[in-house]
C-alpha cells in the first residue's frame, strides 16, 4: 500500500518501486505502559511487523531502493553495515526475494546474539558477506571487489547506502507519514503530539518529518542517534530532507515546497551510550519495562534507547493528555525456521569469533 501515490497520481507513474512490505502497520495503545507512565495516549507504530520473513523499518526503503534496482536491470545490490546490521539483513531478505544477488560489505561492532541471527538470516538468503576489520579495509576491498564485479558481469550492483538512507529510500518514510495521516483519519489514533524513533541513519526520522510538514501535522519527531554524531546531525538531516523533496517534486511537480525552518524534529544525543551497538542501564531498563507491561521484544541498541529516551522525558514532566506515539523500528518475525539448521562455520572465517565468543 503507497498512500503517497494515492495523492500524486505522477509518482505511481514515473517512480520505481516494489512491494515488499504489509501496509499499513498496526497502531496499538500501550494500555498497560501507558498506566505505568501515567499517559493516558500513549500508543506503538508496529514497523516490526512490516514485511515477511523480516520486519522493521527498514522494508519500507527497501520497497523503493529495490524497484530502482530492478528498473534499472541489474542483478545483485551491495550495502553497508555493522556485523548486526538489520539493515543489511534485511536487504538480503528482501533482495533474494526480487531476484537479486546481496553483496554485504560490513564492520566490527559489539557481540550480541541478534548479530548472530541476522548473519545467519543472510547467509540463509545467499547473501555474499564480507567482514572487514577497519573503514579503510572496507573501502579499498570494495573497490577492486566492484571491479572484478564489473569485469566479469559487465555491469556494476546497485548501490544501497547504510541504513537505506538515500533520498530514494527515504521516500519511504515520507510514504509512512501519509500512511499515519490515513490512521488519524480513521480515529485509530488522535494526531500525535510527539513521535519517538530511533535514528542510525537518519532515513526514518527524515522521511517522517518531510511527509508530517507536507501534510501540515503539528507532530514533532524525537530521533533518539544511536551511532556517532558524524552520521545523525542536523546538517545531514537537512540535505537529506532538501534533496528527498527535491527528488519527489522531480516525478511529481505538484509535490509541495515545504521550508526546511519549520520543520518539526529535534535530535537528541544524551541516549547514545558513547558506543554504538553497546546497550545502557536506561535502554535496558526500558527494554525490560516494555517487555513486562506489553510483552513487546525490544533491541537494547536501537529501539529501546528511543524508548528510555521517551521514560526519561516523561519523568521530567510530559502532561498525561499528550498523544505520544513510539515507531518501533526493530523485527519481531521469527529467524529460527531459516537459520537453525545453518553452521556459523559456513560462514567466512573472520566471522566465526562472533559465535565462539561472547
Amino acid at each position: 500500500m503507497v498512500s503517497l501515490f494515492d495523492q500524486f497520481q505522477n509518482l505511481q507513474d514515473h517512480l520505481p518501486y516494489h512491494e515488499l512490505a504489509t501496509l499499513p502497520t498496526p497502531i496499538k495503545k500501550l494500555s498497560n505502559l501507558g498506566a505505568h507512565l501515567n499517559l493516558n495516549n500513549l500508543y506503538i507504530k508496529e514497523d516490526d511487523k512490516s514485511g515477511e520473513p523480516y520486519g522493521g523499518n527498514k522494508v519500507r526503503k527497501l520497497e523503493f531502493l529495490i524497484g530502482e534496482a530492478l528498473a534499472i536491470g541489474v542483478r545483485a545490490v551491495i550495502t553497508f553495515g555493522y556485523a548486526g546490521s538489520n539493515h543489511a539483513t534485511a536487504t538480503a531478505v528482501h533482495a533474494k526475494n526480487a531476484g537479486l544477488q546481496c553483496i554485504t560489505a560490513l564492520l566490527p561492532q559489539h557481540n550480541a546474539e541478534y548479530l548472530r541471527n541476522n548473519l545467519l538470516m543472510s547467509y540463509a538468503h545467499g547473501a555474499e558477506l564480507h567482514h572487514y576489520q577497519t573503514g579503510i579495509n572496507l573501502r579499498l576491498n570494495t573497490f577492486f571487489n566492484l571491479l572484478k564485479y564489473r569485469i566479469k558481469n559487465n555491469h556494476l550492483p546497485y548501490w544501497i547506502p547504510p541504513g537505506g538512507s538515500s533520498p530514494t529510500g527515504i521516500i519511504g518514510f515520507v510514504n509512512a507519514a501519509f500512511e499515519l495521516k490515513e490512521q488519524i483519519d480513521q480515529g485509530l489514533i488522535n494526531e500525535p503530539d510527539l513521535l519517538y524513533v530511533a535514528s542510525g541513519s537518519l532515513g526514518t526520522s527524515v522521511g517522517l518529518t518531510l511527509g508530517f510538514s507536507v501534510l501540515n501535522l503539528k507532530t514533532k519527531v524525537v530521533a533518539i542517534r544511536v551511532i556517532d554524531s558524524s552520521f545523525v546531525n542536523r546538517k545531514r538531516f537537512e540535505a537529506y530532507y532538501k534533496a528527498t523533496e527535491k527528488l519527489l517534486r522531480k516525478y511529481a511537480p505538484s509535490f509541495p515546497r515545504t521550508d526546511f525552518r519549520q520543520a518539526n524534529f529535534e535530535i537528541r544525543d544524551e541516549f547514545y551510550g558513547g558506543e554504538y551497538a553497546l546497550p545502557t542501564e536506561n535502554s535496558i531498563a526500558a527494554l525490560n519495562l516494555m517487555k513486562e507491561k506489553e510483552n513487546i521484544i525490544l533491541d537494547p541498541t536501537y529501539s529501546a534507547k528511543a524508548l528510555g529516551a521517551l521514560i526519561s522525558d516523561n519523568e521530567n514532566g510530559h502532561d498525561k493528555e499528550k498523544t505520544i506515539l513510539f515507531w518501533n523500528t526493530y523485527n519481531s518475525q521469527e529467524l529460527s525456521p531459516f537459520t537453525s539448521q545453518i553452521s556459523y562455520h559456513s560462514l567466512p572465517r573472520s566471522l566465526h569469533p562472533y559465535f565462539e565468543k561472547e
